[in-house]
């Protein structure tokens, strides 16, 4: 029998649906909450997150005491 060969995920890689979550998310929710959900470093969302232009929203940076 062959063994079937595993898809390798190139390291750092992020698949349609993670980014597509991420930016759903990221306006509105602490970023380590979503690196938890992703199962990622908080650091690789946080970069992730500013290659794709998204910024937390004035209305949760409001309720964090930022403004």
């Amino acid at each position: 029998m062959a063994k079937k060969k595993k898809k390798k995920a190139v390291k750092g890689a992020w698949s349609k649906s993670e980014a597509s979550l991420l930016k759903k998310l990221f306006a509105n929710n602490p970023t380590a909450k979503i690196a938890a959900r992703l199962g990622r470093p908080t650091e690789a969302v946080k970069k992730k997150a500013s290659r794709m232009g998204l910024r937390k929203s004035k209305k949760y940076m409001k309720s964090l005491g930022r403004a």
